[in-house]
């Protein structure tokens, strides 16, 4: 059996449909489980991640966990895990960890996780992807209500990932012992600048979408509206400082999955009707 964490989200869904795929047992956990919808034969069990007492039920009979990165109380979930009897965790983390900056917060809280694991004596998997094209959701609103789209950080490349593929790569990573005491860094096959991901989006929709650069303090003042001060510097220390390199095409996906990841336009194509 195995737990996932974060299984109604956009990579633990796939990292579900991934294990149920290959037929392997599968438990996700949710904070409500009466008011999710998970592929037939996965078990759903409610739980606080924040609470680690609450996982009792959860991790019983778990021998691997797909464990989020972030929470309260990480050394205390992983001993209960470890209690339990789990013998793996593969955890989703990102690029900065390995910077280690403690003035970042998004990097401190992904150190902070993988830290935890490594010290937990659990076999482990650090997984650590370039940005998810599922990010491009976050311009449906402007889709939908116009043919302008305003792009932060107009210049900066990523080589960004469908979230299909990093679920495929989880699910390898919890189903073989072959990527334990590892890191992997699953990226896309091309590294685009965010107006290339507008070009491509209104090639399938058929919309003249243009995308509009915002500069750095326009930037910062629609993210402010929406976010924590801190996770904005976090964003300008990896994009604007360059701190974080996204730009590098890996791959993994290939070399773990044995096929190619899947192209923006694979993604858009599948994900059309959500911007229609």
């Amino acid at each position: 059996m195995i737990l996932v964490t974060g299984a109604t989200g956009n990579v633990g869904s796939e990292v579900v449909k991934a294990l149920v795929a290959a037929g392997e047992p599968t438990r996700a956990l949710v904070r409500r489980p009466e008011a999710v919808t998970l592929p037939e034969g996965v078990e759903t069990v409610g739980g606080d991640l924040n609470k680690p007492a609450s996982l009792t039920q959860a991790l019983a009979g778990v021998r691997a966990v797909f464990l989020l990165p972030g929470y309260e109380d990480m050394p205390g979930l992983l001993s209960e895990a470890k209690q339990a009897g789990a013998e793996k965790v593969v955890l989703l983390s990102g690029g900065s960890a390995g910077i280690d900056d403690q003035s970042n917060a998004v990097t401190r809280y992904m150190a902070a996780s993988e830290a935890a694991v490594w010290a937990s004596g659990l076999s482990w998997t650090f997984l650590r992807p370039s940005a998810f094209m599922s990010n491009a959701l976050r311009w449906l609103p402007q889709i939908q209500s116009g043919d302008e789209v305003r792009v932060s950080f107009p210049t900066v490349r990523t080589a960004i990932l469908d979230p299909f593929d990093l679920g495929a790569v989880a699910a390898r990573a919890l189903l073989v012992d072959d990527y334990e005491g590892e890191i992997l860094w699953p990226t896309g096959p091309e590294a685009l600048l965010p107006a290339e991901q507008v070009a491509v989006l209104a090639e399938v929709l058929g919309r003249d979408l243009r995308a509009v650069e915002l500069t750095n303090e326009q930037a910062r003042a629609e993210m402010t509206a929406s976010m924590p001060v801190e996770y904005v510097d976090a964003f300008f220390d990896f994009y604007v400082k360059g701190t974080l390199d996204e730009s590098i095409v890996r791959p993994t996906v290939r070399d773990v999955t044995g096929r190619e990841p899947r192209t923006f336009v694979e993604w858009a194509n599948a994900h059309a009707g959500e911007f229609r």
